[in-house]
């Protein structure tokens, strides 16, 4: 059971190219934004789309893989953890962010399984 523990399973797209910060040790951090998709019919019988969007931070082999064959568009499976921190902005007030930290990405698209293979 503790694998359950602040367990995040995502599938969705990337929704924009991945970010790399590389520091001076030569470790890499790797941000993404995964979109999810909810579908489910209103109160009318209508079909509704909801996106949510997650920010994803990599360190290590996941963001080497999520650098080398991620972009914009491609389809991903993620398992990771629950992160939240907080900082001060310019205005002095504290804003708060959540992420998830990747433990794990498989590559569901056919572009990003090709760049592997080539």
């Amino acid at each position: 059971m503790n694998n359950l523990r602040n367990s995040v399973r995502l599938v969705g797209f990337i929704g924009k190219d991945p970010e790399v910060k590389t520091f001076e040790s030569g470790k890499k951090k790797v941000r993404l934004l995964v979109a999810t998709q909810e579908v489910y019919k209103n109160g009318q019988g209508e079909r509704q789309t909801k996106t949510q969007w997650h920010n994803v931070v990599a360190w290590g082999q996941p963001a080497h893989i999520a650098e080398q064959y991620l972009q914009k568009g491609s389809q991903v499976a993620i398992n990771g953890r629950l992160m939240y921190r907080s900082y001060e902005d310019a205005n002095g007030e504290t804003r708060y962010i959540t992420e998830v930290l990747m433990n794990e990405i498989v590559m569901l698209d056919r572009i990003a399984k090709e760049k592997v293979a080539s």
